[in-house]
């Protein structure tokens, strides 16, 4: 079993709090998948606008943290860290459907498979789910470059 530690996470992935969205990698497997966690508090940060009287998380910080845990993947298979050579660049999304809310308390799994990679695109099926139920759902795509390239796409 391939499992990763908050301080193992945040050799992998530039985003630091509020931002961070992962919190423990539970297993993954190099080019085919990986399983992570983010435990929801009431402090994060978004839940002081989205909504105050009942909170709960966005869709678009769901997608992100499926695209977090996706460009772990991607890091983990391809044996690298980010660096001033190698970031993950969010390319697309696909077929994202919102199934159920995802409110304080909950611990939010997130379960991301290898699809096919490309040309340098990387296909990913993503689910993120809580107590078994779906919550979300969505295709993910991303590339691998450098850091220092700013092609049209948008940091994950």
């Amino acid at each position: 079993m391939n499992s990763l530690d908050i301080n193992e996470i945040k050799e992998y992935l530039p985003h630091r709090y509020p931002l961070l969205l992962v919190d423990r990698v539970l297993d993954w497997e190099s080019g085919k998948s990986i399983t992570a966690i983010k435990n929801v508090t009431i402090n994060e940060e978004f839940f002081n606008g989205h909504f105050p009287h009942k909170p709960v998380m966005p869709g678009v910080m769901m997608i992100e943290a499926l695209a977090q845990s996706a460009a772990l993947l991607a890091f983990l298979s391809a044996g690298r860290k980010p660096d001033h050579s190698a970031i993950v660049y969010f390319v697309g999304i696909d077929a994202a459907r919102f199934k159920r809310p995802v409110v304080p308390g909950d611990q939010f799994r997130m379960e991301v498979e290898v699809l096919r990679v490309a040309r340098g695109i990387f296909k990913f099926k993503a689910k993120g789910l809580v107590d078994g139920q779906t919550a979300v759902e969505a295709e993910l795509m991303c590339t691998m470059r450098s850091s220092t390239d700013a092609t049209q796409a948008a940091v994950l």
